[in-house]
């Protein structure tokens, strides 16, 4: 599964991590992250992050 930057804050969404804290459990993809979830650092919405490659 693809990694997820915000382009505001660089905070990387890890899709084996998930987001817990604000509702997306470990395992969840970003395709499947609500499209109404903010980024937890900075509060941009999903369309301000990018796929990145590692």
């Amino acid at each position: 599964m693809s990694k997820w930057q915000c382009t505001a804050c660089t905070y990387v969404y890890d899709p084996e991590a998930g987001d817990p804290d604000n509702g997306v459990p470990p395992g969840t993809p970003w395709e499947q992250v609500p499209d109404d979830w903010l980024c937890p650092l900075c509060g941009v919405p999903k369309d301000m992050f990018e796929e990145i490659q590692e």
